[in-house]
């Protein structure tokens, strides 16, 4: 008998299968690639919503555990994917500029935005008002990771790439059997694919819909990370990722011709110099109303568990969010009530 059977291989999957492993528990993982949200992810963390001025609630000691979670990560696989990097707020007006400076001192927000505009100019971007830098930024290089880590897993017998079938789980008093499987516990870590799933369909995830694209900009000299109305993320050779769109109707992970042109609309605005688009990606972000993560334990089934709704901060989510589930179910210590799916029961 193993002690962790888990549902998917996102980042959310992966990062409760390497909290297990780093504890010296049995693991397996299935997942069929069904999902691509965390594949064709930005990757970027960033402690502030930069949208509202708004810091995010335990963001530094998420970030501990985050730079510390992949470090473990990269020197085990022996690959970098985690990249610290810059990100600058491009400023439109003085106005922005002065509400920049008026967030900075706002309790919570200082260690993590600068008070010294960046007044150099970048090749390709025009900036008459500067920048403001976020501090203790980066990306994930997602797609690199979860490959590799899907390496590794199959390499030592830990995954298998199939379609789960929810007909054949059979939950028992001390245990669940899947197939020939018997497992102390199951963890779901589905991203949108939790809409299939019969026993955590209940739960409010809505899923935002994200489209992005690589470009290929020679005249764009760019070594930081611009966020504006979309992110430019500079890749090497020329090539950038920009994004993203968000779409609450669409549930699809098609590219569509209205993603499309928002995208090269919004480009046009931050851009000087001529860009050719290379990739056009999309995919279905897990995101919840009250923008909290779904995580916890079914109701009637006691080895039955979610590891869902992280949004758009898996990167910075996913290792804090993969702890906090393995520390409930091995040391009974209680989930924080704003992630605790039992908040969506006492709403219905």
């Amino acid at each position: 008998m193993i002690d962790y059977l888990i549902v998917g291989s996102g980042l959310a999957g992966i990062s409760f299968a390497e909290q297990a492993l780093r504890n010296q528990k049995a693991i397996f993982v299935i997942d069929s690639n069904l999902q691509n949200s965390s594949k064709i992810a930005g990757g970027l963390y960033n402690p502030v919503i930069l949208k509202r001025f708004s810091k995010i609630k335990d963001a530094q000691s998420q970030l501990h555990l985050m730079n510390e979670f992949y470090q473990i990560i990269e020197s085990k696989l022996n690959i970098r994917f985690d990249f610290k990097v810059p990100i600058l707020r491009k400023f439109f007006s003085i106005e922005e500029q002065n509400n920049w400076f008026i967030a900075s001192d706002k309790e919570g927000l200082s260690p993590f935005l600068s008070t010294n505009l960046i007044k150099k100019k970048y090749k390709g971007i025009d900036s008459p008002y500067d920048y403001g830098e976020v501090l203790q930024t980066g990306y994930v290089d997602v797609a690199l990771l979860l490959e590799k880590y899907k390496a590794y897993l199959f390499k030592n017998e830990l995954f298998s790439d199939e379609v789960f079938d929810y007909t054949l789980l059979e939950s028992h008093s001390n245990f669940v059997q899947y197939k020939d499987i018997e497992a102390k516990h199951i963890i779901f870590a589905e991203g949108f694919g939790m809409h299939s799933n019969p026993y955590f369909n209940h739960l409010p995830l809505d899923g935002t819909k994200g489209e992005l694209f690589i470009i290929k900009a020679p005249a764009l000299d760019l070594d930081v990370i611009v966020n504006t109305s979309v992110f430019i993320l500079p890749l090497g050779n020329d090539l950038f990722k920009v994004g993203a769109t968000y779409n609450w109707v669409d549930k699809t992970s098609t590219p569509t011709e209205e993603g499309k042109q928002e995208l090269i609309d919004r480009i046009k605005e931050i851009l000087t110099c001529d860009f050719e688009i290379i990739q056009h990606l999309a995919g279905v972000r897990p995101t919840v109303k009250d923008r909290k993560p779904l995580i916890g334990r079914h109701p009637m089934h006691s080895h039955l568990y979610v590891l869902n709704g992280l949004g758009t901060r898996g990167v910075l989510l996913a290792p804090a969010m993969a702890k906090a589930l393995f520390e409930y179910i091995e040391y009974e210590i209680p989930l924080d009530s704003s992630i605790d799916i039992k908040r969506c029961d006492k709403r219905r």
